[in-house]
């Protein structure tokens, strides 16, 4: 679907967002085992050890919410390093959250065009599912823009998400398209374009900068007016690009990065209700 506007675009940031980013390079960060989705999704009988939620989600589409259910399971997986940092941000996020105040995560890597967009979708799709999205805005960035690349469209539509053009692109260039990705009917769109992290459509104060490749942790030791900074990054699948593995190798990164997103929003909840 195209949405046509002749809104300005921080008018239609507004009406769409209601309350917005990075991409990079390839990293040489440590990789989880990888899942192709589609052979997964039958998967749903290994058990959590974690307390994350399984149950069915009134508020995701349905088949997004069928892949969450089964990698709900698979936050089990993901080691005790990663896990050390998400449990660090959740417990960023909650504190917050109990003071009355947003959670505003931006997810930044360098070329924000495929991990950070994952992650702010992702990030956005879980919040949704234990009733924190619009306490837990998301958004993402770069330290460059280019464009979302199309491979990244492409692995969110197929775990289940809603993808619609906006247009004209808010980037101002038909060369950096911008897509309103939805993950149920109830939940506003996450808008997607490259931008860098300072874009006028990310908050400028009081959030969690979360870093998602090591390009950009290194090369970004100080984000401007972050409340705290955190570091998960996930290996570039810029990798598989033009190869018999490019859909297989999204699939899987998009996986990981949902996985894990769904582990963090867990334990957001989880520790709101501990307060």
């Amino acid at each position: 679907m195209i949405l046509e506007s002749p809104l300005p675009r921080y008018v239609l940031y507004f009406i769409v967002l209601s309350s917005g980013a990075m991409g990079c390079q390839p990293s040489s960060a440590p990789s989880h085992e990888l899942h192709n989705t589609a052979s997964s999704m039958a998967d749903t009988t290994r058990a959590g050890s974690n307390g994350s939620e399984s149950s069915s989600s009134e508020v995701l589409n349905p088949v997004l919410d069928l892949l969450v259910q089964t990698i709900a399971h698979d936050t089990s997986l993901v080691t005790q390093e990663r896990k050390s940092e998400l449990n660090a941000l959740a417990q960023w996020a909650a504190d917050r959250l109990a003071q009355g105040d947003q959670a505003p995560m931006v997810f930044i890597c360098t070329h924000n065009s495929r991990r950070s967009h994952m992650a702010q979708v992702w990030a956005a799709a879980a919040a949704a599912r234990v009733g924190l999205h619009g306490q837990i805005p998301t958004f993402s960035g770069g330290t460059e823009s280019t464009a979302c690349n199309p491979r990244t469209v492409g692995a969110l539509e197929r775990a289940g998400f809603g993808i619609d053009t906006v247009v004209p692109s808010l980037s101002g260039s038909s060369e950096n398209p911008t897509y309103a990705i939805t993950c149920g009917d109830t939940v506003p769109a996450s808008i997607c374009f490259s931008k860098t992290y300072s874009d006028p459509a990310n908050p400028s104060t009081g959030f969690a900068a979360v870093m998602t490749c090591s390009d950009a942790d290194r090369g970004c030791p100080l984000v401007y007016g972050a409340d705290a900074r955190f570091a998960v990054p996930y290996v570039d699948p810029k990798v598989s690009d033009n190869t018999a593995e490019e859909a297989a190798t999204y699939d899987a990164r998009c996986r990981q990065i949902g996985t894990e997103m769904v582990y963090l929003m867990d334990q957001v909840h989880q520790r709101l209700e501990s307060h």
